[in-house]
């Protein structure tokens, strides 16, 4: 582990804790409004046992069998054991930008964090990749309950940088996950759409279930700017001074153009894919995810 990770600052330590806690009230507001998901719970085919690990659901402690053999084992079931997940979450510069309570970024660090609290609770295994135009810090697949911690580490420590190279993440990925599983890919996925589409027909060629999450900030979706305006870019140096009234119509016909383009190659590649906005509540994106998870359960 690098000193940079050791010896974290306050505000570091600071950021972990907040976003632990965010998605740990995210999660269990979610589940404690729902009467009962497909995804949790489970099925009546027993499958094995194994033995307890901290965090496990004491519920599937098989007491017969700690009785007899005075060592602790859970049940697992059929519907127990689903794809080893790996959460990929784009550091990209483009991610810094938001006028709301969280950037983009923020925004998908949170429902990257989430989605591993979910993950770990089902008692499956996660992992999380963060990237630019390359792989910038990899949490290796884990089960246990603590491993929360960390994700969410490697994720707050995160600074956005650089550009977007999402085919060449997602062929890495690809090389490095050879073993069937879910893929997550959380972005504001700002690149050449056909890169992108190839990156993830790619994974599902290697039999892997991918779900996008395409993150964006109202801003980008409405285009509600009036009056004189600077644009910079993030990603380049480039700026525009202009009336964004005057390039209003165009921007959203270009803006649905691309949404379109990445709506039906998704669909076409039998990629699961969620557009949400920055100002939707983040527990609309677990609602996404555990629908599409029931569908793949459906199609498996």
């Amino acid at each position: 582990m690098s000193d940079s990770k050791r010896f974290l600052h306050p505000e570091a330590v600071q950021r972990i804790a907040r976003l632990e806690l965010r998605a740990r009230y995210i999660v269990e507001g979610f589940l404690s409004g729902m009467h009962r998901s497909p995804y949790f719970g489970q099925s009546i085919e027993f499958r094995q046992h194994r033995q307890y690990a901290p965090g496990d659901d004491l519920r599937h402690v098989d007491w017969k069998v700690w009785a007899k053999q005075d060592r602790y084992y859970v049940k697992q079931f059929e519907e127990d054991t689903n794809l080893p997940c790996t959460l990929l979450v784009d550091v990209s510069e483009s991610m810094q930008y938001g006028r709301g309570p969280l950037s983009k970024y923020d925004y998908a660090a949170t429902v990257a964090v989430s989605l591993a609290y979910l993950i770990l609770r089902q008692q499956d295994a996660v992992g999380c990749v963060s990237f630019d135009s390359a792989v910038r810090n990899t949490v290796p697949l884990r089960r246990r309950h603590t491993h929360i911690h960390a994700i969410a580490q490697s994720l707050a420590v995160s600074e956005p940088q650089s550009k977007t190279d999402l085919l060449s993440i997602l062929r890495g990925v690809g090389e490095t996950h050879p073993r069937r599983g879910m893929i997550v890919l959380v972005s504001d996925l700002l690149t050449d759409p056909e890169a992108l589409l190839k990156g993830l027909r790619m994974l599902r060629q290697q039999g892997h279930d991918v779900m996008v999450f395409h993150i964006l900030d109202d801003d980008e979706l409405d285009f509600p700017f009036s009056g004189p305006t600077r644009f910079e870019g993030l990603e380049t140096a480039d700026n525009l001074n202009c009336n964004p009234r005057a390039l209003r119509a165009r921007y959203l016909a270009a803006l649905q153009r691309f949404l379109e383009t990445v709506r039906r190659g998704c669909a076409e590649n039998t990629v699961d894919y969620a557009l949400i906005r920055t100002r939707d509540p983040l527990d609309a994106a677990l609602a996404s995810y555990l629908s599409n998870r029931l569908g793949m359960h459906h199609r498996n």
